[in-house]
């Protein structure tokens, strides 16, 4: 599923219009995105929680040259499925 079908389902789920369902889904990838640049977390809970991790720096290998290569460290983000969202998969 794409954002485009999301937000057609958002839609038709919410019984709202698709502008609206664009701007709501907008705003809560805004929120997210926005939190998780103050190195805070988001719980949704049933669905999961969004964090901020480490990642160290490290030595990687350029793969047309093998030469080593330095990767520096960095901050990314990692989502933590809840236990209803893992019940209602499996």
């Amino acid at each position: 599923m794409n954002k485009t079908e999301l937000i057609e389902e958002i839609a038709k789920s919410a019984d709202i219009t698709k502008a609206s369902a664009t701007r709501a889904l907008d705003a809560m990838l805004n929120a997210v995105t926005e939190t998780l640049k103050k190195n805070d977390s988001v719980t949704l809970v049933g669905f999961g929680t969004f964090t901020v991790g480490e990642r160290a720096a490290r030595t990687g290998r350029d793969p047309r040259t093998k030469e080593a290569i330095k990767i520096k460290a960095a901050r990314v983000p990692k989502f933590k499925a809840g236990k209803a969202l893992k019940d209602a998969v499996n």
